[in-house]
């Protein structure tokens, strides 16, 4: 391919970015996970130290929800406040008389700024409870004894929610479909191409064995998006390429690197230490899920639209290969800003 084929193919991507630039910067999110984080550690029977971290926009603008603790708390040091990466951080430590477990904790404020928040809460054997809060549920009992189930059911609805509020990786997988197709086996195999290597890097860097940079891994990410959208123009116009040819390698090698991506909003919200495997299993069962409900419902539309357009199916395709590859650039000159 030449210099002007791939011009007159890089030229409405950035035309698109443009408009894009202009009119979704208030809007588009790629792959954001805000969610705020209680974390309660039992030191001793009546001493806990707590953790709270909430999404801000800059040291000065946090979010206005508040932890309220059981009556009788008394703090036993001064909240240490930091902000960082634009999430608002509190340290403290504090005493109740009795303990905590049977006692309830609730969030003031969560009404009205619409944000979930995770709860973890250690105890001295090691145990933990995991919780979920919404702004319709926004208190927490304290348990004695742990529950596996809730472990289950909060990372693996975790993982749903992720994937499907995972712009960038859900417009990698549409790409890739728009490459496959109808070809079922092909497309079996490229989907689970693509969860064994995201599931390799997500397990690999949550264990701290391998880890990189969150800033440069999303730019890549980016980019293997607008690869994607280019390798589906160049196959419309019957230029066949790599991605054509062995779409399981290619959505295994980029699976890698969306892994690492999955990885960096599993960090935020964080793991119970002695609940790491459980957390990472359902977490990624939970991407699974949404994955493949993603895929049915994209197969199943694009099924319909090619009964109803026939032989214009082909230029919508490109269209949206041209919309996905736009996404894309505008995605990487905005995370490549923030190096």
């Amino acid at each position: 391919m030449n210099v002007s084929q791939n011009y007159s193919v890089l030229s409405p991507f950035v035309l698109l970015t443009l408009v894009f630039s202009m009119l979704l910067i208030p809007k588009v999110e790629a792959d954001e996970l805000r969610m705020a984080y209680l974390e309660l550690h039992q030191l001793k029977q009546e001493t806990f130290e707590v953790l709270w971290k909430i999404p801000s926009r800059g040291n000065n603008l946090r979010l206005g929800v508040y932890v309220e603790l059981p009556e009788g708390s008394k703090n036993i040091t001064s909240p240490h406040a930091s902000s960082v990466n634009n999430v608002y951080s509190e340290r403290w430590v504090f005493k109740i008389k009795g303990g905590l477990f049977g006692k309830n904790i609730n969030i003031l404020g969560l009404d009205k700024n619409k944000i979930d928040i995770l709860v973890r809460i250690e105890r001295l054997d090691g145990t933990t409870q995991i919780n979920r809060l919404t702004p319709l549920n926004s208190s927490i009992t304290i348990e004695a004894s742990p529950s596996t189930f809730e472990v289950i059911y909060t990372y693996a609805t975790l993982g749903v929610e992720h994937i499907l509020a995972g712009v960038d990786h859900l417009l990698f997988v549409f790409a890739l479909l728009l490459i496959v197709g109808q070809r079922w086996k092909v497309l079996l195999k490229t989907i689970t191409a693509f969860t064994v290597a995201h599931s390799i890097t997500l397990a690999l860097a949550t264990l701290n064995i391998v880890n990189f940079p969150a800033a440069p891994v999303e730019a890549v990410i980016a980019l293997s998006i607008m690869f994607i959208a280019v390798e589906v123009i160049h196959t419309k116009a019957g230029r066949v390429g790599i991605t054509t040819k062995a779409p399981w390698l290619v959505a295994f090698i980029f699976g890698l690197l969306h892994g690492f991506g999955f990885a960096g909003a599993l960090a935020e919200i964080g793991i119970p230490q002695n609940a790491i495997p459980l957390s990472l299993l359902f977490f990624n069962v939970g991407v699974e899920f949404g994955q493949l409900l993603f895929i049915a419902v994209a197969v199943a539309v694009m099924t319909l639209l090619k009964r109803i357009l026939s032989s214009n199916m082909e230029k919508l395709e490109i269209l949206c290969s041209y919309i996905i590859g736009s996404f894309a650039m505008f995605w990487l000159i905005q995370r490549i800003s923030i190096f």
